[in-house]
């Protein structure tokens, strides 16, 4: 589909807390519906490494005591699916009215749209993706807690392997998309941050994310820093996208409304702990 050339905000954040992270995410999505704002990609990290829940996942899944052991910290998305460790990586967030014609539709043709530039960022790193059609089983999905070791439909493989997990929330106020491209490191540590009935499925659950997952460096057979990969986003999603991405902040409400989310939602355990 081709589209009229349109601009959008460019945000790149440095590393913060899960929390600040998902507070600005739902923020921006509050402007972009009162007009405030323009549609926005972006693109952040996390410090300290946070897990986080899908929006209806059960927070008894979570071995808090593993994440203070560790120092890490847990937050739930407003976005569904599964727990994502985020540490390494490169997280990108597209935030858009539903009149945006790049994310209109439904969930999966909204995805659809956004994919042609996600497997333009891994084309320019070097990397040849792809994103077929899959259906994984009720039952599969249930059993299985991580989020990169779930088969899910058109997910954006590389040999076979997945590599950008994404996840997306449609309301009136539009549409939140965001995911996270692994850059390197090791993929299983999410397993030790949450809990299995016994041995046997911790290592079955290591194993099917070691045979389902991977990373950028794993599959380059070099590491890319944040930066490169917050490059080939931008020159991905305008070209792909036919956009103009103009760098901008938050603006002084934008960040007082994300303090304020911050502290009464995703930093709050109303809501972290709510299932």
């Amino acid at each position: 589909m081709d589209y009229e050339k349109s601009t959008w905000r460019l945000i790149e954040h440095p590393p913060s807390t899960g929390a600040w992270n998902m507070a600005v995410d739902e923020t921006i999505l509050e402007s972009v519906y009162q007009g405030t704002s323009l549609p926005t990609l972006r693109l952040y990290a996390w410090e300290p490494a946070c897990l986080s829940l899908g929006h209806a996942q059960p927070f008894e899944e979570v071995d808090t005591q593993a994440l203070s052991d560790n120092g890490w910290d847990v937050v739930r998305r407003p976005t569904g699916g599964r727990a994502i460790l985020h540490v390494d990586e490169l997280t990108y967030a597209v935030i858009a009215p539903e009149t945006e014609p790049r994310v209109a539709g439904g969930v999966l043709s909204g995805y659809l749209r956004l994919s042609r530039a996600l497997l333009k960022v891994l084309e320019i790193l070097g990397l040849e993706p792809e994103a077929k059609e899959k259906h994984p089983n009720e039952e599969s999905k249930k059993k299985n807690p991580v989020c990169f070791e779930v088969p899910s439909n058109y997910e954006i493989t590389v040999n076979g392997k997945k590599l950008i997990g994404s996840a997306q929330a449609r309301r009136k106020e539009g549409v939140l998309q965001h995911g996270a491209l692994p850059l390197y490191g090791d993929l299983t540590r999410i397993i030790t941050a949450l809990k299995f009935e016994n041995e046997g499925k911790l290592s079955q659950a290591e194993s099917r994310l070691l045979a389902h997952a991977t990373t950028v460096e794993l599959e380059l057979g070099k590491p890319i820093s944040l930066q490169q990969a917050s490059n080939a986003f931008k020159q991905a999603f305008e070209s792909a996208l036919n956009l103009e991405l103009a760098p901008r902040a938050l603006t002084e409400t934008e960040k007082s409304r994300a303090e304020e989310l911050m502290q009464e939602k995703y930093a709050h355990p109303s809501w972290t702990e709510r299932i």
